[in-house]
C-alpha cells in the first residue's frame, strides 16, 4: 500500500479538504473496472457519480479526444466553433429543445437556467416573478445559487444567507406545488429522478400534473437532468420515461464520455432571452469537450443500446429486489433503468466498505440507502457478482 499511502499524503497535504475520501488511489480504467496505485482490480458502480456511462476510456471517446487533442483545443466563444455547432445540432434533433447553452459542468447548467427563467419572466412583462419551486431531498450544486436551490439543510450550513428567490415544496405532492404557486413564481425545478436524495421516482401522473399546472400558471417547468441524462434510466432523456417535455433541461455529467462539460436546453421561444451579454461561459462549448461528447453521444443514442441499458437495468432491479425478501435489514429497493438503490434500516457505510474490501464500489447516500450507478454497458455475470458480495454483507450485518 505504499504507493496509495503516498499519493493520500500528497492529497491530505496540498489539496482543499472538501471531500470525505475514501482510502483509495485509482490510477487507471477500463470498461466497468478500475485499478488503484497497488495494481487491484474493482468493478466500478459508481462511475464517477455516473459519469462514464460508456464505462472507462471507451474507444471512440479516446479517438475523438486524441484526433480533437492534436486539431484545437480551445478558442473563445467570440468565434463560431464547428465541434459546437454539430453537437448542438444533434441535441436539438434528439431532443424537444430548440437552442443549446454550454457551459462546464452541472452546477453551471442550473445556475443558467435559473438565470433564463428570471429573465424570460421578465421579458414577458413581469417585473416581480423571480421565485423558482424546488423539491424537498433535491440536489442541484455546489454554487451559491444551485445551493439555494438545493432543499437539503446540510447542504447549506455555514454559506447562509442563501439567494432569496426559492421557495422549497414536498416531493410528489401536486397539491402542496399548487399550494406552493403565487405571483412571484416564473418556474418550477425538479429532478425527474432525485439522484443525490436517495433516487426517489416521483409518480408519472405528478409530473404529468406539474406540466400541466406550469402550462396555467405560465410558468417554466425545468428538468435537472445532470444525473439521470444520457441513457441512465434507459432513455436518452429521463423526461422520455415519464412522458413529459419540460421547457428547459439542465446536462452534465455523462455527456461527455468522462469529460468536462455541460449543457442548458430549452425551446426556442424561452431561449430568445438570452442574448449577447447575459450569460457566458469561458470555457463552455470549447472543442475538445464537444468533440468527446459527440462520440459518446453517437454511441448512447443508438436504440439498440438503450434497449439493453432497460433490460440489463431491469434485471438489476429483479436481483436487488430478491435480495431484499432475503434479508430483514433492507427497507427498500426503488430505480429506474441503471439508476438503482437500495435502502437500509441502518447505516450503509459498512456495506459500502465490505464490497470495496472484495473489490467492488458502490455508493452510500442519505446515510442508509446503497446507490448503484453501474457503467450502462455492465453485463448481468458482472451484476451478479455484486449481487452476491452485498449479499454477504448484509448477512454480516444481521448477525
Amino acid at each position: 500500500m505504499k504507493k496509495t499511502a503516498n499519493i493520500i499524503k500528497l492529497t491530505d497535504k496540498h489539496v482543499a479538504r472538501t471531500y470525505g475520501r475514501l482510502p483509495l488511489a485509482l490510477v487507471r480504467g477500463k470498461g466497468c473496472y478500475v485499478w488503484d496505485a497497488e495494481g487491484k482490480k474493482y468493478l466500478d458502480c459508481v462511475t464517477g457519480l455516473a459519469v462514464d456511462n460508456l464505462g472507462h476510456c471507451h474507444p471512440e471517446v479516446v479517438k475523438a479526444i486524441r484526433k480533437q487533442a492534436g486539431t484545437l483545443i480551445h478558442v473563445s466563444n467570440l468565434y463560431h466553433i464547428e465541434p459546437q455547432s454539430r453537437l448542438a445540432k444533434d441535441l436539438t434533433r434528439l431532443s424537444f429543445a430548440g437552442k443549446v447553452f454550454f457551459c462546464n459542468s452541472g452546477t453551471e447548467a442550473n445556475e443558467a437556467a435559473i438565470k433564463l427563467a428570471r429573465k424570460h419572466s421578465t421579458d414577458q412583462g413581469y417585473n416581480n416573478r423571480f421565485e423558482i419551486l424546488t423539491f424537498t431531498n433535491s440536489f442541484h450544486g455546489r454554487t451559491l445559487g444551485s445551493l439555494s436551490a438545493t432543499a437539503q439543510t446540510k447542504f447549506h450550513s455555514g454559506f447562509k444567507p442563501l439567494l432569496s428567490g426559492f421557495k422549497y415544496v414536498r416531493f410528489n405532492d401536486i397539491d402542496a406545488v399548487a399550494k406552493a404557486v403565487s405571483q412571484k413564481t416564473c418556474a418550477v425545478l425538479i429532478e425527474p429522478v432525485q439522484g443525490e436524495g436517495g433516487v426517489n421516482i416521483p409518480d408519472k401522473q405528478f409530473l404529468k400534473d406539474l406540466r400541466q399546472l406550469c402550462r396555467d400558471n405560465g410558468l417554466l417547468l425545468i428538468f435537472d437532468e445532470v444525473q439521470t441524462g444520457f441513457g441512465r434510466t434507459g432513455a436518452l432523456f429521463a423526461y422520455e420515461r415519464f412522458g413529459v417535455k419540460p421547457d428547459v433541461i439542465t446536462l452534465a455529467k455523462a455527456l461527455g464520455g468522462g469529460m468536462a462539460i455541460g449543457a442548458m436546453m430549452a425551446t426556442d421561444e424561452v431561449m430568445k432571452s438570452f442574448v449577447p451579454g447575459t450569460h457566458a461561459a469561458t470555457f463552455g462549448g470549447n472543442p475538445l469537450a464537444c468533440a468527446a461528447a459527440q462520440a459518446a453521444l453517437d454511441v448512447v443514442a443508438q436504440k439498440p443500446f438503450l434497449k439493453n441499458v432497460r433490460e440489463t437495468g431491469d434485471y438489476f432491479a429483479k436481483q436487488l429486489k430478491s435480495l431484499a425478501k432475503q434479508h430483514p435489514v433492507v427497507k427498500e429497493v426503488r430505480g429506474l433503468g441503471m439508476m438503482l438503490a437500495m435502502e437500509l434500516k441502518v447505516p450503509g457505510m459498512p456495506v459500502l466498505n465490505d464490497c470495496m474490501e472484495k473489490g467492488i464500489l458502490i455508493n452510500c447516500v442519505q446515510n442508509t440507502t446503497l446507490r448503484f450507478l453501474p457503467p450502462l454497458i455492465i453485463k448481468r455475470k458482472e451484476i451478479d457478482t455484486l449481487i452476491q458480495t452485498v449479499s454477504e454483507s448484509l448477512s454480516r450485518l444481521e448477525s
